[in-house]
């Protein structure tokens, strides 16, 4: 059997938060601007506003701010991401020339991509350049030129335009990341020069 004393004290340990709750008041203000104290807490459509909660004497014990409103709470997202995008920054690079060294990788890298894309684009027009000549001397001869033939043809224009798609993308890509290197670089200064 249990001891009647023990489960006086467990049952008095928790109800101690719930009677401690009761002594406090709970203040704020409802749609009308008025303020209101109640011990039954803060309605659900109040909360977002902020409020205070008071001991048994009236003295302020806690302060809930108010929810930021969007412009707030985009201007706090926003800073959270420049303070992650910042340590990524200075993870990476340890001084501006570090940013250069990885600028001219970035630049060779896609200027080599460009000049692959511009090998296989004049081989392309190289190949349909044949391939037309051999629809001419069909031509020529009174023939009709082949199915396959012209599939081939208009399989190496279609080539030359992907081509030239790529090499216009990379060209993109080179300007996005030669502006970012120069962000980064003035970015990092800026925050080498706090540090010290």
């Amino acid at each position: 059997m249990r001891n009647p004393v023990l489960t006086c004290a467990l049952l008095l340990a928790s109800l101690l938060p719930v009677l401690a709750g009761a002594n406090e008041l709970y203040r704020y203000t409802d749609e009308k601007g008025t303020t209101v104290l109640s011990r039954q807490g803060v309605p659900p459509e109040y909360i977002g506003r902020g409020y205070e909660v008071l001991n048994s004497q009236g003295r302020v014990i806690r302060v809930v701010p108010p929810a930021p409103s969007a412009e707030e709470m985009q201007e706090i997202l926003a800073e959270k991401a420049r303070a992650k995008s910042d340590g990524q920054l200075l993870r990476l690079y340890s001084n501006p020339d570090d940013v250069e060294r990885a600028r001219e990788r970035k630049m060779a890298e896609l200027d080599s991509l460009i000049g692959v894309a511009r090998g296989n684009l004049q081989s392309a027009r190289t190949h349909q350049g044949n391939l037309q000549s051999q629809a001419a001397e069909h031509e020529r001869a009174g023939r009709p030129v082949p199915e396959h033939l012209l599939a081939q043809i208009e399989n190496q224009k279609a080539e030359q335009e992907r081509l030239k798609a790529d090499i216009e993308r990379y060209r993109q890509a080179r300007k996005q990341a030669d502006a970012a290197f120069d962000a980064d670089r003035d970015r990092l200064k800026v925050l080498l020069q706090r540090r010290q």
